[in-house]
């Protein structure tokens, strides 16, 4: 375990910072690398993978619930330096992982055929997505227990083993994906069911890594003995991820929306807006790292009962987010046709790329400072606040943007306005439902007095 409470909050926070954006990188890496090799197996297997690939998104909801409650329920008894009570909450949180990867397990490879079918344009895709599917939901349902290992592991302030062991899973599957898909030097190639075949391999190899860190000599500690649900912890858990993992939900409503609404406008419109959106995540892979360290921190300081460092965590975190998007949005403003270009030579995507870099630039220190309160209400234990001002500006950007979709005179740059000023108005209302959690739950001072 490290000890978050004492000692200079900024350092903790670049420390952790650092080891999680480190294997951002190398998952973004995996992500393009995966996607050139399967490229070269044509549009059928990349169209296939894309249609097995929506199912992350229902993976990352989940997991979200169960990091998010596990990193804040371990790092609160840690910061109270309640031993046992943060082994208990690991090893429920473990079975939980495990019910849950059972429970995916069974309905996706249940129901993987009618949703290749569904979803794909036509019967090849469809057959190569299920080929895809063989191998990669049994990869998705081990992710489970490894977002419970890491995310405890986070709640402690051990940040290191998750980033070691995920690094070496990436580097593992890079290896792995030319050989398996194309047969690499001898052997069978095995086309897109090879890549899925590396992410199983590579992710089981990760599960069995992490879990070794684990040993009886180890802060956390396997107990197999205690292995019996406890409802009330689980329910403790899921009061806090589970609004997380429905914030991320509505991330993907969004997107449908915008998508949905840009049919009209052409593949040249979805692509440069795509290509932008990607952009943009690629900017803001520090700041998600950055988010990610601030639980931790501030969560341990929440159970040990120091309010004011948990307000420094918050003031700390705010200033950086805001300084690195406030540079990060200059730089989108005066390079955005430069930066589209580098994925699309096409006139019309570059036009829709760089008008939609230009204008979302002015939203980016909003939504840093929004993920940083974010990750402030997972430390205080509450994530109802953040949930409902994400719906909200769901709303005040949905209902202009489909009622405005309907005029003949209609403009993609109006959703990208709208959007902007639904951002600030959503950082606006956290800031005021954080102050007030702080008044709430920060409250130790007068207590004790």
């Amino acid at each position: 375990m490290q000890d978050l409470t004492t000692g200079s909050v900024t350092r903790h926070l670049l420390k952790t910072t650092s080891f999680m954006l480190i294997t951002m990188v190398f998952q973004t890496l995996y992500f393009l690398v995966d996607l050139y090799w399967v490229g070269r197996l044509g549009k059928e297997a990349v169209a296939a993978v894309a249609v097995a690939g929506n199912l992350t998104f229902i993976v990352l909801a989940a997991t979200q619930m169960l990091s998010v409650g596990t990193t804040t329920l371990v790092s609160h008894a840690a910061g109270r330096r309640e031993h046992d009570r943060a082994n208990v909450v690991f090893n429920q949180s473990i079975l939980l992982g495990i019910a849950s990867a059972l429970i995916f397990f069974s309905f996706a490879w249940t129901f993987r055929g009618q949703y290749a079918d569904t979803l794909a344009a036509d019967p090849v895709t469809a057959s190569l997505a299920r080929d895809y599917l063989a191998w990669f939901i049994p990869a998705m349902a081990l992710q489970f227990p490894m977002v419970s290992m890491s995310s405890a592991l986070r709640g402690t302030g051990n940040f290191k083993p998750g980033m070691v062991v995920q690094t070496a899973t990436v580097i593992v599957n890079i290896i792995l994906a030319p050989m398996l898909i194309f047969g690499w030097p001898i052997g069978t190639p095995r086309g897109v069911s090879g890549a899925a075949i590396a992410t199983f391999i590579a992710v089981g190899v990760g599960t069995a890594w992490l879990g070794m860190y684990f040993r009886a000599a180890a802060y956390l500690h396997f107990r197999p003995r205690s292995w019996t649900p406890q409802m009330k912890l689980w329910a403790g858990m899921l009061k806090v991820g589970l609004p997380a993992g429905a914030e991320f939900g509505l991330m993907a409503v969004h997107m449908l929306v915008v998508y949905t609404v840009s049919r009209r406008f052409g593949s040249a419109a979805q692509a440069g807006f795509g290509i932008g959106l990607r952009v943009v995540q690629a900017f803001f892979l520090p700041v998600v790292a950055l988010g990610i360290a601030v639980a931790p921190v501030a969560g341990q300081n929440v159970g040990a009962r120091h309010a004011q460092r948990v307000r420094d965590t918050f003031r700390s975190a705010a200033m950086m987010a805001a300084l690195f998007t406030a540079c990060t949005g200059i730089v989108s403003v005066l390079s955005s046709s430069h930066l589209i270009a580098i994925f699309s030579d096409d006139p019309g995507v570059i036009a829709v790329g760089d008008e939609y870099l230009r204008i979302v630039a002015w939203n980016y220190v909003a939504s840093g400072v929004i993920f940083v309160a974010s990750s402030m209400f997972q430390a205080l234990g509450n994530t109802i606040p953040p949930l409902a001002t994400s719906f909200g500006r769901l709303i005040l950007t949905a209902i202009p943007v489909l009622l405005l979709s309907r005029l003949p005179g209609f403009q993609l740059w109006w959703i990208w306005y709208i959007a902007v000023a639904s951002l600030w108005m959503h950082m606006g209302a956290n800031l005021l439902l954080l102050q007030r959690e702080f008044r709430r739950r920060l409250a130790f001072e007068h207590a004790a007095a």
